[in-house]
């Protein structure tokens, strides 16, 4: 395992996937390319984020999903989602703690939907709140 961390979060990350920074998002895929995860930071400039914050950036952001459900991922909560568009598959989180909010994608082929889904469920229960946050 290795640790994928930044400025505000860190997670664990196995062998099989890699990461990569562009333009400000994190991109992690499995040596598969089966999917893709993406994983964009919010920082909240006073204040901490709260789920009400988290459930009016979802339902403004991501009016594609009808129907949120409650998540956990590591020590971030939030709410997640599924949609599917032009042959994709697509499953969103919306996920706070501290003054952090993390907009988190999964994107894989329709025909691929579930394959992944495990091992991106186990890779983001290891999300926390880097050390400069945490302060």
């Amino acid at each position: 395992m290795n640790i994928l961390e930044t400025d505000h979060w860190c997670m664990m990350l196995p062998e099989e996937w890699h990461a990569e920074n562009d333009d400000d998002v994190i991109r992690i895929v499995d040596q598969d390319d089966v999917g893709e995860i993406e994983i964009t930071t919010l920082h909240k400039q006073s204040g901490r984020v709260n789920a009400s914050d988290v459930a009016a950036m979802a339902s403004e952001e991501s009016p594609e999903i009808t129907e949120w459900h409650q998540a956990r991922a590591g020590g971030f909560e939030g709410v997640t989602g599924v949609y599917r568009e032009d042959g994709a598959s697509v499953r969103e989180w919306y996920l706070g703690s501290e003054s952090l909010l993390l907009y988190i994608t999964y994107v894989c082929a329709e025909e691929d939907e579930g394959l992944d889904d495990a091992s991106v469920d186990e890779l983001l229960g290891t999300l926390v709140v880097g050390d400069s946050q945490a302060a």
